[in-house]
């Protein structure tokens, strides 16, 4: 580097501890991991976490874990585990570096240093209920009481977790806490709970175990199993970081095998939600056609809606990592993709609401070809023609029977070009018993192919067409916002989120029509539909066209 420049800053300040801890020598390597709770799809706000970790270890050539925080057998799933996997691949392009693991591979251990810290006097079996433990835990204002439980003996709590490992009491009956402070300022070190009694099949180990450990104190002990040198979760962690470091000091670890936590802030997104647990009721409920609805926030849906990996990075890249809360407009996760879409998706002709149009002055049984740019800012896609014919379709609001000031769109009497073809005058209007337009009667010019009018007249309307003898049927989802209100997490929790699902966050067009080029497509393609915006093939359904993002954004960067 020459001298005079200086360094250019990061933009994550995760990157800058890093950087600190590799200069002071606390670490020669870096190793991060991504610890989803298999009890649901990941999202967008994991994509997140994900970009944050896999980022850094990827940039310091470091190691990159997936690591599934299976202890609780209640919510979890197999299928959810196959899900989240699928999902990180396709969303850093491969398996995460440093491999998949299991917390429930831990287990064994997991239980022996919870023997340890009983040796040690500084856990305990204890009989109160669940309810009992958050009244004797006080509150913030009030210290907490030491439970009745808390003096036994070593051996009787020894005795006692060996008999709740072995399946002798029911769910509820006790926990094992840890023994740290009743009276601290912070909620989560009066006497935690470390282990509860669950009698449930696990989806890895069967009915081998009785007993979970509570995640605040298998993280430590997995992060340090895996040698993970920075421990990065989301904001609402922090103050359940003393607790995480209480159980690195007092497990036995040496210094050097000793994890540590660092936060950053989630990420909140405007007419979104990034609960779980809100999700699953929208599914649970029958609100969203499952857990990869295009409408769902989760990384199969929006993969199932068309965006794309490196949409989504670039997203949470530009959204920021940082401590602060903050929410993100929505728009902006639109406007990423569309800047990508708009250079490499194929232009296409699709008439989402047709209406009839014929050129009476056209023979029928002629058929003449016009070309259409693949993409009119890239030649090297090439061309394709697209046949005219007699009858015609062309969308619904392209006309209207008693236009508005300033349309300059087809109606009676006026003209309008065809998108690289004839100006057309609409003539005489045909409308069905119930009074509504089904034809438009029209002449074309037909010295005008593409070519200005040799009498130099301007048409300031110019739509787009398909030839209704050549057009492929086709249904066309047209998905928007899921919910009506911008800030969800606004929404009481004794709500019901139904009230508030946007009533037009899915329109169906199930009488669309298409170019013929797209009669064959595959799930996944991508296309920009012309003045109409950006469709995806529907992975369940390649006759389904799925709307990805408007041609145009709200957002202004």
């Amino acid at each position: 580097m020459n001298p005079e420049e200086k360094p250019v800053p990061n933009e994550n300040f995760i990157h800058d501890i890093i950087d600190a801890d590799l200069a002071a020598g606390r670490h020669t390597t870096v190793h991060t991991r991504f610890p989803p709770e298999p009890n649901g799809c990941i999202h967008i706000g994991s994509a997140k976490a994900i970009y944050i970790n896999f980022e850094a270890a990827r940039k310091y050539g470091g190691l990159f874990n997936l690591r599934f925080d299976d202890t609780n057998p209640v919510k979890e799933d197999e299928s959810y585990v196959r899900s989240i996997i699928e999902d990180i691949k396709w969303l850093i392009g491969s398996e995460p570096s440093g491999g998949i693991f299991y917390g429930s591979d831990y287990f064994v251990l997991t239980y022996e240093y919870a023997v340890k810290l009983i040796k040690d006097g500084k856990a305990y079996v204890c009989d109160l209920s669940g309810e009992e433990i958050r009244e004797y835990r006080g509150s913030l204002t009030l210290p907490g009481q030491n439970s009745p439980y808390r003096n036994r003996t070593v051996e009787e709590n020894l005795e006692l977790f060996e008999r709740m490992k072995n399946g002798e009491f029911e769910n509820g009956a006790c926990t094992l806490r840890a023994k740290i402070d009743m009276a601290s300022p912070n909620m989560n070190m009066r006497d935690p709970v470390i282990y509860r009694i669950l009698h449930a099949h696990h989806h890895r180990q069967g009915d081998k175990w009785k007993i979970y450990p509570m995640y605040d104190f298998a993280h430590t002990i997995q992060d340090s199993i895996e040698k993970i040198t920075h421990s990065c979760c989301s904001l609402e962690f922090e103050n359940h970081r003393p607790l995480y470091d209480w159980v690195a000091d007092n497990i036995g670890l040496r210094e050097e095998e000793k994890p540590h936590q660092y936060e950053f802030a989630r990420l909140n997104m405007t007419y979104t939600t990034m609960s779980k647990r809100y999700l699953g009721d929208l599914v649970k409920k029958g609100l969203v056609d499952g857990w990869d609805d295009p409408r769902m926030p989760t990384l199969s849906g929006l993969r199932r809606r068309g965006y794309t990996p490196s949409s989504i990075l670039e997203f949470v890249k530009r959204a920021g990592v940082a401590k602060t809360y903050s929410v993100v407009d929505s728009a902006l996760l639109e406007f990423c993709l569309r800047e990508e879409l708009d250079k490499t998706a194929p232009r296409r002709v699709a008439v989402v609401n047709p209406i009839l149009v014929t050129i009476t002055n056209f023979p029928e049984d002629k058929t003449e070809y016009f070309s259409f740019s693949n993409h009119p800012a890239n030649p090297e896609m090439g061309v394709r023609e697209l046949p005219f014919t007699n009858r015609l379709y062309i969308e619904r609001d392209d006309f209207a029977d008693i236009p508005p000031p300033k349309f300059h769109r087809l109606k009676k009497d006026g003209e309008v070009r065809l998108m690289n073809s004839y100006i057309i005058r609409c003539n005489e209007i045909i409308k069905d018993e119930n009074g509504s337009v089904v034809e438009l009667l029209c002449t074309a010019d037909l010295e005008t192919g593409n070519k200005v009018p040799a009498d130099g007249r301007k048409i300031k309307g110019t739509i787009h067409w398909l030839s209704a003898a050549h057009a492929e049927n086709a249904e066309i989802a047209l998905y928007d916002k899921l919910f009506s209100v911008e800030n969800v997490f606004d929404i009481p929790d004794d709500s019901d989120f139904g009230d508030y699902i946007n009533p037009n966050s899915l329109i169906k067009a199930e009488n669309a029509k298409v170019e013929p080029s797209l009669k064959t497509t595959e799930a996944g393609e991508k296309f920009q539909f012309v003045r109409t915006g950006y469709f995806c093939v529907d992975s369940k359904n390649t006759d389904v066209f799925n709307k990805t993002a408007p041609l145009k954004s709200s957002y202004k960067p």
